[in-house]
């Protein structure tokens, strides 16, 4: 990565997050104005007052000011389809988004407009071409129906996957830029890699940051289907680009965005056992059961952040060593936190019949 390259990524990042930042208390009045808040009518929302539900529009905006500001849109005098196919689908989906937010609209409609924005970026040449294995480093080239297929398929699954976990306050925001800057990271391990590539995972992750201190419990603001599904498309298509193109999404990638993928598998899977329709929605999701566990809003988003930041510090040692090494990290990790949260439990319910003999006497 050459000096200037190197610069174009910290600009990118910094002018997406005060962009991001600055446009949030915008999207708060805009919100009021039009009547887009969200209401707490059942019991999977766990806000107890309206709350705007636009402020995605904040994140699109710093990101799309940043882009328009550092990335290369023609290369060796040709137009740079990637990053012109990323950010058309990319506004259908923030659009598509938007208008959810408005007045929701049928499953249906949305996953074929979603299918149509995925398969933009992918006939632009975001795709993946090989599948890698994990034990040894050969390569595996698959057929171009089954890459054009999977590639759309994941987009439009990352996309779904993002939006599903934004059931509390900064889960998504935070997920979203702890996955960022896990992909930042391995492209920055590149030598030859991309300069666009640099600058539009910096801009999300920078737009993502700005956002945050809004959506943060307890939100002033919250991102909605613009904001989640937006971030989704993004993340998806940036990690099929890159060093990530012979990865696919059963290694680096899947490992990065992990939270999301395996809460969305989950959830489709319980639907299917309780003869549900997969787009049904419950209270199943692992922020609402660790929540019922007892945690605190805030804590239960700890957490996540927690396994989240796991999943992706293992996905960089994976890229820069092996599977083995990897799968050690992952294991003595998640044993440390099983134990933390088990130790916390315990120690939350040892506190209660004390507070209640106080309360006694």
């Amino acid at each position: 990565m050459t000096q200037t390259n190197g610069l174009f990524v910290i600009f990118a990042f910094i002018v997406a997050l005060i962009v991001a930042y600055a446009t949030t208390p915008l999207s708060i009045r805009l919100a009021f104005k039009i009547g887009a808040l969200d209401v707490p009518k059942d019991n999977r929302r766990m806000h107890k007052k309206p709350t705007p539900r636009i402020g995605g529009i904040a994140i699109v905006y710093g990101f799309l000011i940043s882009i328009i500001c550092f990335a290369d849109f023609v290369i060796d005098g040709s137009l740079n389809k990637s990053l012109i196919g990323i950010l058309l689908g990319s506004m259908i989906i923030a659009v598509l988004g938007f208008l959810d937010d408005l007045k929701p609209k049928p499953a249906i409609l949305k996953f074929l407009i979603q299918i149509i924005a995925a398969s933009i970026p992918v006939f632009c040449g975001v795709r993946v071409i090989a599948v890698a294995n994990p034990f040894t480093d050969l390569m595996i080239r698959i057929p171009d129906w089954i890459a054009y297929g999977g590639s759309i398929l994941w987009i439009v699954g990352v996309t779904n996957a993002v939006n599903l976990i934004d059931g509390l306050d900064g889960l998504a925001a935070g997920v979203s830029s702890i996955a960022a800057v896990a992909l930042l990271s391995i492209l920055l391990l590149q030598h030859n890699v991309n300069a666009t590539m640099l600058v539009l995972t910096a801009a999300l992750a920078g737009a993502c940051f700005g956002f945050l201190p809004f959506n943060f419990n307890p939100a002033k603001t919250f991102m909605g289907d613009v904001g989640a599904t937006f971030l989704g498309f993004v993340l998806a298509c940036i990690s099929i680009q890159g060093p990530f193109k012979t990865y696919v999404a059963f290694a680096i990638p899947f490992m990065i965005l992990g939270l999301p993928i395996f809460d969305t598998l989950f959830a489709i899977i319980r639907r299917l056992i309780k003869g549900q329709g997969i787009m049904t929605p419950d209270r199943g999701h692992m922020h609402h059961r660790l929540i019922d566990m007892g945690f605190s809003h805030r804590s239960t988003v700890v957490i996540l952040y927690g396994l989240s930041a796991i999943l992706a510090i293992s996905a960089i040692v994976l890229f820069i060593s092996n599977f083995m090494r990897a799968l050690v990290l992952v294991l003595a990790i998640v044993l440390i936190a099983a134990f933390i949260i088990v130790s916390r439990k315990q120690a939350e319910e040892t506190q209660e019949p004390q507070d209640e003999t106080k309360e006694n006497k």
